[in-house]
């Protein structure tokens, strides 16, 4: 990017910080999204049109980098609802199949961070309800659920780790050799 270029935008700064504040609730937010339109404005410097001004086509890059900001977060929140949606519909297991159980389980959760063991402890383990226990952490029930997908995957892999493969079947009636 030319320094005649560049010189303007740098100077307008705090205007332009102000802009992004205007239009998204969080500061930190704002800086991020001006730090980026600035990234992509010295990619996209070809773009710039030599009868219109720098600020004025710069403004245009924060627009749109205020309007992506929104997309990629209402792409999130659509991700999470559906998720939240789908861990709703889990049920608990028959509680035969809870008292087999493999032993070394508890070892492993507690080994998990504790943000993940005790979503684990309380809704797959103690059978509360996943949208009870998002009310009780003050999470919406979309962050629950994603947060418990995180938590059964990184209990899967633990114990994949610890048991073997006789995690992987189940670790129940495993006729498999390391078993």
């Amino acid at each position: 990017m030319s320094e005649t270029m560049l010189s303007p935008l740098l100077e307008q700064r705090k205007q332009f910080l102000s802009f992004v504040r205007r239009r998204v609730n969080d500061p930190a937010l704002a800086e991020d999204i001006l730090q980026a339109a600035y990234l992509r404005a010295m990619k996209h410097e070809g773009d710039f049109e030599g009868e219109e001004s720098a600020v004025a086509w710069f403004y245009r890059v924060l627009r749109n980098a205020v309007i992506d900001q929104y997309r990629r977060h209402a792409t999130e929140n659509k991700a999470l609802a559906y998720w939240g949606r789908e861990m709703e519909g889990e049920t608990a297991p028959a509680p035969g199949i809870r008292d087999e159980i493999c032993a070394c389980l508890t070892k492993v959760v507690d080994g998990l961070t504790p943000n993940y063991a005790s979503l684990l402890r309380a809704v797959d383990l103690g059978e509360q309800p996943l949208h009870a226990f998002a009310e009780e952490h003050h999470l919406s029930g979309g962050n629950a659920a994603v947060r418990a997908h995180r938590a059964r995957a990184a209990l899967r892999k633990e114990l994949i780790k610890t048991c073997g493969s006789c995690s992987e079947h189940g670790c129940m009636d495993c006729t498999c050799r390391r078993a």
